[in-house]
């Protein structure tokens, strides 16, 4: 146990309060059963409120940071070039663009980084707190440690506190765990290193009271709580994704390109002794040329087209960069309650018990089961509503039993006691009055005679498969005091009881889950869940969808791991139980080191890992906070629309990569044309203002892309970002363009015996010709226009700019740049030259792809071995795990008697 000092204010973990006797947590707090006094609280409070300060967001901070990145400082750059080259029309065009990608950008990220803020929605406004032995309600922003309050049913608590008495305590600690059901609190301290979801002497802030109420002292307050932490790891902002990483990368590799091509060619030119100015501007147009321009306006265009399309299928995208990394997932980590679950309590099965098999032994069971609710079925207008869930799900799986039972009229009954954990009624019978006891299944074998071990063996199954298990027994009961009447009438306990079988009751798979997991298996999607429940409920929700088989790693054995350790264990692992919001986030913290990685979650306690995923993903049933906290919302609860959306985002995906791949190799190929062409000619080969044209014309011509058709093989695997294949890519398919370029050179000069006006027109057209027909080769690593067409929109936007780069030189506009018209006669070579271009090409495409994938084949034995030696890492540290689960019924769903175990596991009765 620790305490803490802060700034003179006693604090306390919840965890540490929880493993320690109430009396001890009040002398550790200095505080007592009165509480504190007005003054001592008041000092208290004076060094820090119960508040959660989410991170002041400043729009001019957001703002700033779009122009963060290398490629925005490039395209900067490249506008302040322009207006220095004297082309104003293309710089005002790219800060135009520039600024339109900021604002997008700015929009989204500024209504992301406000999402701490809705946390505060979630805390009441008053408390009851003892203050000098007097009871009277406070601020909850008033709440300091040692402070003695009161909540009842209904409340949201407002701070974590230690129990110190505790009346029928239940509470709904979803928004922290993730489990559906309402969890037990007694005033018995736990064992120290307790999950979350078991600090069963603690009440914690913003959870909510199910049943009963209670008085305990307050141990934390605002950041210090465990809600608080979530909100404080929202309030950091969201992480850089892998397809930002993976941009910035790009535009570093393409800032050193630029340079190293400026820096040479300027002193090549100045080593030729041409003018000092002129040589700068078409260095400095050169480094121009090479950078992307149109990049953020292809991949916004992609973004927007793919966003509204996936919201027709169902999907909202938050934030437009979310749907490429959508398209990048290769693990998928989703949250198992309300996500692949339906969130509530449902009947599974009735298994009778060895008295009672029979063709009606079932009938007999449940008939059983439902005559001991808090609801008699005899009343007029009964129904399940209002009841605890357990009992709810039983009445609505089956609805005709309480006519059936009707004509068994209740003579008495005890609620639910937390205490027996069980509950009691007698009904009228035939053969005189009947006792039915149901309840958590130790407490009522205690209370049975003739218990088989085909009994237990039965109970231990039911716990093996993760169900929440009733047990229900019956026996005669004497008959009430003939003084009493009604529901007043006492009825004596005594007697012994028979076992009539047992009632599971389980969180069901969601009908559309295992479908939608399949379909994302099949798109190399691994799945893994993240819970707060026990480690065999999510394994049994695991077997139902037919997950593949992996490891459990448990909350507190990812707590005793370093990340390096959790790392390699994660990465074998197929569920994580009992995981408290911090390790969750942690988990996708680790994993994102190889992996792009979503989280699908819809609780608060989701909303921190929803955060610092390359991906969060939420649903529409989910909490405001989760929803808020995710980068993408699914509209329909069927989750088969996430691997439409994982579908939408790789299209986009490949896109983009295909406009990045033509222009670095085709830019990066005119680029060192240009370069070798101003160390042999008396004359710059094309003017600064040409080269910027010819450049904007080239951009022009693939803002089609975005419409372009995607070959299924390029969906079927997760596309990652490349800067080795990329170089690869424009080292090899960049100089077949410049050889072109060379062929042009000697035309002109040798053949046409051009002047420069004229020779810078001829490589303006065959330049713009050949670097925007390549697209309909790299486009596809299939045949083009035989196995694979472009869209409509990316064809006539080709060809249209390849004919206006055509006409150009025999317009007004030409003239003014300084190109002269071209004889006719270099039409015909052009055509010839463009053709010989695109067969070769096609034949080092296919060439190149062979290699690629040769060298894949040889890495991925190497990748197979590193994933098998996680798995043996994860065996060896987690050996004793796979004897734990085999042994995990008497460990914690045990169905022996005189086991005993923490209040409110297996109990489905009462409130349960």
């Amino acid at each position: 146990m620790s305490v803490t000092v802060a700034s003179g204010r006693p604090d306390l973990t919840a965890a540490a309060a929880a493993a320690r006797p109430a009396d001890a947590v009040l002398v550790d707090l200095a505080s007592g059963p009165s509480g504190l006094s007005e003054a001592e609280a008041a000092r208290r409070l004076a060094q820090g409120a119960n508040v959660l300060e989410a991170r002041r967001v400043s729009w001019f901070h957001v703002l700033v940071r779009q122009f963060a990145s290398p490629l925005q400082g490039l395209l900067v750059a490249a506008a302040a070039l322009s207006f220095a080259t004297g082309d104003q029309v293309n710089a005002v065009i790219i800060l135009a663009i520039l600024l339109g990608s900021a604002l997008l950008g700015f929009v989204n990220e500024y209504r992301a980084e406000k999402t701490a803020a809705d946390l505060h929605g979630r805390i009441s406004h008053t408390a009851v707190v003892l203050r000098g032995g007097t009871e009277r309600p406070v601020p909850v922003r008033e709440l300091v440690p040692g402070d003695v309050i009161r909540v009842g049913l209904g409340a949201i608590v407002p701070a974590d506190a230690r129990l110190l008495e505790a009346e029928g305590l239940e509470a709904d600690e979803g928004v922290l765990t993730g489990e559906s059901a309402a969890v037990d609190k007694a005033v018995d301290p736990v064992p120290e290193g307790t999950n979350l979801a078991e600090l069963t002497s603690c009440v914690l802030m913003g959870t909510v009271v199910h049943a009963g109420s209670c008085r305990a002292v307050v141990v934390a307050t605002g950041p210090h709580t465990e809600f608080g932490r979530i909100a404080a790891g929202l309030a950091q902002g969201l992480p850089e994704t892998s397809f930002q990483r993976g941009l910035k990368q790009f535009s570093l590799m393409l800032l050193w390109v630029g340079l190293s091509l400026t820096v040479g060619i300027l002193v090549i030119n100045l080593l030729l002794q041409r003018p000092f100015l002129e040589s700068v501007l078409f260095s400095l147009a050169i480094a121009v040329g090479i950078t992307p321009q149109l990049l953020p306006a292809v991949v916004s265009t992609s973004l927007a087209a793919g966003s509204r399309l996936l919201s027709k299928r169902g999907v909202l995208v938050k934030r437009l960069l979310a749907i490429e990394d959508l398209g990048n997932l290769d693990v998928l980590i989703t949250d198992k309650t309300g996500t692949l679950t339906e969130g509530r309590i449902g009947f599974e099965e009735a298994v009778p018990a060895a008295g009672f098999r029979g063709d009606d032994g079932a009938r007999r069971l449940t008939e059983l089961a439902v005559l001991c609710c808090e609801v008699d079925p005899a009343e007029p207008g009964a129904s399940g509503a209002g009841q605890n869930p357990v009992d709810a799900a039983l009445w609505d799986a089956f609805p005709d039993l309480p006519a059936r039972v009707a004509g068994h009229p209740r003579l008495s009954l005890r609620p639910f006691d937390h205490e027996t954990r069980t509950m009691e009624t007698v009904v009228s019978s035939p053969d005189g009055p009947s006792r039915i006891v149901k309840g958590a299944p130790e407490a009522v074998l205690d209370a049975c005679s003739g218990v088989t071990d085909d009994d237990r063996a039965a109970l231990e199954a039911l716990f093996r498969r993760g169900a929440r298990v009733v047990a229900v027994a019956s026996g005669p009961a004497q008959r009430a005091d003939a003084g009493s009447s009604g529901q007043d009438r006492a009825h004596d306990a005594a007697g012994q009881l028979t076992l009539a079988g047992y009632l599971s009751f389980i969180d069901r798979p969601k009908v559309d889950a295992r479908a939608s997991l399949a379909r994302l298996a099949g798109l190399g999607v691994e799945v893994k869940i993240a819970t707060g429940d026990n480690a065999l409920v999510a394994e049994h929700v695991t077997s139902v969808l037919r997950m593949a088989p992996g490891s459990v790693l448990t909350g507190a054995q990812v707590e005793a791991m370093d990340d390096d350790a959790l790392a390699a264990a994660a990465a074998g692992a197929r569920t994580f139980a009992r995981v408290s919001p911090e390790q969750k986030a942690r988990i996708v913290k680790v994993l994102r080191r190889t992996h792009s990685v979503g989280f699908l979650g819809d609780g608060v306690n989701d909303a921190l890992a929803l955060n610092r995923a390359d991906v969060g993903i939420s649903v529409d049933s989910a909490t405001d906070v989760a929803k808020d906290a995710a980068d993408v919302v699914l509209l329909e609860k069927d989750l088969g629309v996430l691997a439409d959306g994982v579908m939408g985002g790789r299209r986009i995906f490949a896109n983009t990569i295909k406009y990045l791949l033509m222009g670095t190799s085709s830019n990066f190929g005119n680029m060192f044309s240009a370069a070798a062409a101003s160390a042999f000619l008396s004359f710059l080969p094309m003017l600064p203002g040409q080269i910027l044209l010819n450049n904007l014309l080239y951009d022009s011509s693939q803002l089609a892309i975005p419409t372009d058709r995607v070959d299924k093989e390029q969906l079927r695997k997760p596309a990652h970002w490349d800067l080795r294949a990329i170089r690869r890519f424009m080292v090899v398919f960049g100089p077949i363009s410049s050889l072109f370029d060379f062929a042009t050179f000697g035309l002109m000069l040798w053949v046409f015996h051009a002047a420069p006006e004229e020779f810078r027109a001829g490589w303006f057209v065959e330049s713009l010709a050949t670097q925007t027909l390549i697209v309909f080769a790299i486009r596809t690593r299939r045949i083009p226009f035989v196995r694979s067409r472009a869209s409509v929109a990316l064809t006539a936007g080709v060809l249209a700019v390849v004919a206006i780069g055509a006409v150009i030189p025999y317009t007004a506009i030409g003239e003014v740049i300084g190109f002269w018209p071209l004889p006719a006669d270099f039409f015909l070579a052009l055509v010839g030259m463009v053709v010989l271009y695109l067969v070769l090409v096609e034949t080092a495409k296919h060439f190149y792809y062979r290699a690629a994938d040769a060298r894949s084949m040889r890495e991925e034995p190497s990748r197979a071995e590193e994933r098998a030696a996680a798995r043996v890492a994860v065996g060896l540290h987690h050996g004793h795990a796979r004897v734990h689960r085999r042994a995990a019924p008497f460990l914690v769903h045990t169905g022996k008697a005189k086991v005993r175990r923490p209040p409110g596991h297996g109990v489905a009765a009462g409130r349960r």
